[in-house]
């Protein structure tokens, strides 16, 4: 596509009462250029076994094509109709609490024969029906997919499968890998292997997530191939990924590993939602945009975001406007709300779309209009948006399931420690990509950051060691380095291979409530922090083998370890932080591994709130986004060159300041 996509999800079988017309003129008013319809509607599609109804899909496609409204369809297969369970009650997933009760959406074992059978059998029915029509553009294949933690028969039993494979039949070594002795867990015949939902042993168990996440790859791949059979060489395919939740789309994906799972896809999608009000910030915006942009190295689409969503998260006036520009900042070509008018029945009767109850024109609504003129009018400057960070985290299912099934201790969890690295990245105006643990381009950045990496192969382990040695830097924390990948505790001193890399080792940890850190890190102060140096929770302590001591415990007992370390090895450098610390002083540590792989933050301010994003847009000039994620004014300044402001067509000159109104922005495209 080479026009932003702009628009809602859209569903005329929601609605209560006849207004289709009327929904397509307000379309037209915001400049939206497009709806996704039927990815929830499976019941009214096929009301009955093998009877299908597509009237509305019909009315919706006729009305949006008339009035030139692109259209993506989604397959509707997360949400399964109450017929299909009577016939065949074994197609509501057996979890580790039993089998699931009919009546909410993602109630389904993806890997029933039943529920495949009739997914391929509407799939199939509903490309034949609408391939053709003019107005649709791409598919949606599923939605938010996830395991639903599935443990049925005959998931145990494909597991069972998958283990010999892996183990290449022989069962006494997987005992060994996975430890299955203790508390007399070893099974010496596969044909006696237990109900693993009731495992104790973190290796078995973060075995069976793993394939958990792989069924989801294959159930997506497999919808993926069904819609290639049928769509035109001008409709793409699409998902729209969902992140771990904390009051918003927080982190890494527990139940998917995006990275497989995206490589059946023409474009990555993604559903991001966020606090709203005095807590926006941007930072899910941008953590969401920059995995998501990171799983093909290329441009995504938001197919979900609110518009108004929770009472909590009704948005204060210039928000919306500013989070549309905050997503096409990452590199989105699309922005589409969820969804386009509030519903008057269900559980999400008070998620409201861009329109309220009334359907009326609310003040959401018309920013909407101004956010969908800009699009339109800005759309060749702005779409295809290039970025080509050097920095990078390193992210890992694996040592997110190994780390659930031992835990910090202190409340935290795997994605807590992403988001303490990235949250002060992103605050340092300091962007990044995502790499994964099969990553092969490591050697295409300069800083890779490592949050608690607890599994990890030594093939991993290995290539990021190379990599310091040939000239990178590599920020690690504690709990990495820990355990291979199949959660099997290293049986050397800790970090494992790592040890000469970052000149520094440990055999013990502690927790504490609160530690005092005595902070040696050059050109230090206090008027740095935000408050004394302290840790809390988990901490490592580190011998240095060689490395400078960045910081230490202050305790009469924990005072002969560090906390905090750098060390050269090789060409490069590398920094380990044996705790969590306030985010000023990690801010500063951040900034040394910086400094030292030649990294600086984008030139347009001096830090958060005045966040700055940058790429290369498709007529190959630069465009800075300055994003004002307050409510007070700030000021930015124009980053070295002459830049033209696109929304207010002013020009600006090297270190001219720049006013940036309470959550308003500029967008600057370099002069040639």
């Amino acid at each position: 596509m080479e026009e932003l996509l702009y628009g809602a999800a859209y569903y005329d079988e929601y609605m209560p009462f006849e207004r289709l017309e009327k929904d397509v003129k307000m379309l037209k008013q915001a400049n939206m250029n497009l709806v996704r319809i039927a990815e929830s509607t499976w019941s009214t599609l096929e009301p009955e076994d093998g009877v299908f109804d597509f009237h509305h899909i019909d009315r919706v496609l006729n009305a949006m094509g008339d009035a030139g409204i692109h259209v993506i369809v989604g397959t509707p297969t997360y949400a399964v109709p109450s017929w299909m369970t009577q016939r065949y009650p074994d197609i509501l997933v057996t979890t580790k609490g039993g089998r699931r009760i009919y009546g909410a959406r993602q109630i389904m074992d993806i890997t029933n024969k039943a529920y495949l059978f009739y997914c391929e059998r509407v799939i199939r029915r509903l490309m034949e029906h609408v391939k053709d029509h003019p107005a649709v553009i791409g598919y949606q294949i599923d939605n938010e997919t996830k395991h639903f933690g599935t443990a049925s028969e005959n998931v145990q039993r494909d597991f069972v499968v998958y283990l010999k494979e892996k183990f290449h039949g022989d069962v006494e070594e997987m005992n060994r890998e996975f430890g299955l002795n203790y508390w007399s867990n070893a099974v010496h015949s596969w044909e006696d292997f237990p109900d693993v939902r009731g495992t104790i042993n973190g290796s078995l168990g973060g075995e069976f997530e793993r394939f958990q996440r792989r069924l989801v790859a294959d159930f997506l791949g497999w919808q993926a191939g069904l819609v290639r059979e049928y769509k035109r060489e001008d409709q793409f395919i699409t998902h729209n990924f969902d992140f771990g939740w904390k009051d918003g789309s927080y982190g890494v994906q527990p139940d998917v590993d995006h990275f497989q799972a995206a490589k059946c896809l023409d474009i990555t999608g993604c559903d991001i939602y966020h606090p709203s009000q005095d807590r926006l910030t941007g930072a899910e915006a941008a953590f969401g945009g920059d995995l998501a942009r990171s799983l093909k190295q290329d441009n995504y689409f938001v197919l979900e975001t609110q518009a108004q969503g929770f009472p909590q998260w009704t948005p204060y006036d210039g928000q919306l406007r500013l989070l549309a520009f905050s997503h096409l900042a990452s590199g989105a070509d699309m922005v589409e709300y969820w969804h386009w008018h509030s519903l008057h029945n269900a559980c999400e009767t008070y998620w409201k779309g861009v329109l309220s109850h009334d359907f009326g024109e609310n003040r959401t609504y018309r920013e909407a209009v101004a956010v969908g003129a800009d699009f339109r009018r800005l759309g060749k400057h702005l779409i295809h948006l290039k970025k080509e960070n050097k920095a990078a985290i390193l992210v890992s299912n694996e040592a997110l399931t190994g780390l659930n099934w031992f835990p910090l201790g202190d409340g935290r969890d795997y994605n807590d420690v992403v988001r303490w690295i990235y949250d002060a990245l992103y605050q340092m105006n300091v962007e990044c990509d995502f790499i994964f643990p099969e990553a092969e381009n490591l050697s295409d950045y300069k800083v890779i950051f490592m949050p608690a990496l607890y599994c990890a192969s030594e093939a991993l382990l290995r290539g990021l060691k190379d990599f310091v040695r040939e000239g990178g830097v590599l920020v690690g924390t504690f709990k990495s380095c820990f355990a291979n990948e199949n959660v099997k505790v290293y049986s050397d001193a800790q970090p494992h291979i790592l040890q000469e890399c970052f000149g520094a080792a440990y055999d013990q940890f502690f927790t504490a409530e609160e530690m005092p850190l005595e902070v040696l890190l050059e050109k230090y102060s206090r008027e740095d922090s935000e408050q004394t140096e302290s840790a809390r929770g988990f901490m490592e302590c580190l011998r240095p083998q060689g490395a400078r001591v960045l910081a230490r415990y202050s305790h009469s007992n924990w005072g002969q370890y560090a906390a905090a370390v750098c060390n050269d090895f090789g060409r490069g450098a590398a920094y380990y932080l044996g705790c969590m610390c306030s985010s000023a002083l990690l801010k500063r540590i951040l900034k040394s591994a910086l400094d030292r792989a030649e990294i600086k933050g984008n030139e347009g301010s001096s830090g958060f709130p005045v966040i700055i994003r940058k790429g290369i847009n498709r007529l190959g000039r630069e465009i800075v986004y300055m994003l004002n994620y307050s409510g007070e004014s700030h000021m930015g300044y124009c980053p070295r060159g002459t830049y033209r402001e696109l929304l207010l067509e002013k020009q600006y000159s090297t270190g001219e300041t720049i006013l940036l109104e309470g959550w308003g922005m500029a967008i600057l495209e370099k002069e040639e």
